[in-house]
């Protein structure tokens, strides 16, 4: 058997996304005597997760942010930084738009694997998005593994033959399910600790992006709160209110949106939150109307936590695992959207933890198929 391998992670940060927390998640879950995770990130800022990542034994390298009009000066940092680190036996790429770029580099510095891994099913709008479908036109020739969390991913990065002719890996998006089952207690120090308690809580977990659909989400919110006198289905008649967990660039614009919508008062802005299961606990409806996804950690999530979903018809198949989701159109008006939540609100919550193991979600046996990989350029444990 082989000792020590190493594998290098490309992405953009080491924040709190969801890329980031899956390999995070996985790299927890890894016998680190056997492999060893280090991060080349396009930052120099320091990232949610550089502390965890040194404790745990690995490093974190950068190279500057990609553009278009520094093509030249990126590939020669890329080039340069591998040709001075050569001691990887394989390089996951995570960001696939440039892939093209620093696989072949990597390959031609002598690392014996390189791999693509697809992780979402669409780009920004406008010429970045653009440019991002050109970056990526041959990807699937220039890595040696094709991994892939969904179809619609595969289709997405690779294309459509790539998927068609077997050439891509599904990788699910695995999370340690345990730590989401669903805990009556947890739910109620939470509820109480954010003053909820007679709530009936909507859910969301997302960076503020353009592909998480913020703005319709908050208008499916502000429908159910105009509806909120009618809710006769709902126990005990609760007000709504709505906890909206991540952050980014559009957390601002979609302050504003609550502001206009006059439903300030009843949407939390969370930000990102280390215990992010324990929120899961509190909440008691899953809404999740994406543009676009590769397959959302948030869904496994919550699932596992024993969550009633409703999410976009765009989202891939392959997430819902159990019962407790539902899809429906984001081109649809944002009333009908509050009026199904409104129609199933009233359930029995429980977990759905070994539901999720079974489907391959769950992290401990991910970390085993990986380590194989890794080590034998095969699957079996």
């Amino acid at each position: 058997m082989a000792q020590g391998i190493r594998v290098l992670h490309v992405l953009g940060n080491t924040q709190l996304g969801g890329a980031e927390s899956r390999v995070m998640d996985l790299y927890r879950h890894m016998d680190r005597e056997r492999v060893r995770f280090d991060f080349l990130v396009h930052t120099e800022k320091e990232g949610h997760f550089d502390k965890e990542i040194k404790e745990l034994g690995g490093q974190i390298f950068c190279v500057p942010r990609f553009r278009l009009y520094n093509f030249f000066s990126y590939r020669k940092a890329v080039k340069n930084f591998f040709e001075g680190h050569r001691e990887f036996q394989a390089v996951q790429g995570h960001i696939t738009s440039t892939a093209s770029i620093y696989l072949p580099i990597a390959k031609k510095a002598g690392i014996p694997v390189t791999i693509a891994h697809a992780r979402s099913a669409g780009v920004d709008k406008g010429i970045k998005g653009k440019m991002t479908r050109w970056m990526r036109r041959n990807l699937s020739k220039k890595a040696d593994y094709l991994f892939t969390c969904s179809e619609l991913a595969g289709i997405s990065v690779f294309g459509e033959k790539a998927v068609r002719e077997g050439k891509t890996i599904f990788i699910p998006n695995a999370i340690d399910c345990r730590l989401f089952a669903y805990n009556e207690k947890k739910r109620m120090e939470l509820r109480r600790k954010l003053g909820i308690e007679d709530k009936y809580v909507i859910g969301h977990v997302g960076r503020f992006h353009y592909a998480k659909n913020h703005e319709y989400l908050l208008h499916i919110f502000a429908e159910l709160c105009k509806k909120e006198k009618l809710n006769e289905d709902l126990k005990n008649k609760k007000s709504f209110v709505l906890l909206l967990l991540g952050e980014g660039s559009g957390m601002e614009g979609a302050r504003a949106l609550a502001e206009e919508l006059g439903i300030a008062d009843r949407v939390y802005f969370l930000g990102n939150r280390d215990n992010i299961y324990d929120y899961y606990q509190a909440m008691d409806y899953f809404v999740y109307p994406s543009r676009y996804e590769g397959l959302p950690g948030t869904m496994v999530e919550a699932q596992a936590s024993g969550l009633k979903c409703v999410m976009s018809d765009t989202i891939c198949r392959e997430v819902a695992v159990t019962e407790l989701v539902h899809t429906m159109d984001i081109r649809a008006d944002a009333a009908l959207w509050a009026d199904y939540i409104r129609e199933t609100a009233d359930y029995q919550r429980k977990s759905h933890v070994e539901e999720m193991q079974k489907a391959g979600f769950d992290v401990n046996g991910q970390a085993e198929r990986m380590m194989a990989f890794y080590e034998n350029g095969n699957f079996d444990a």
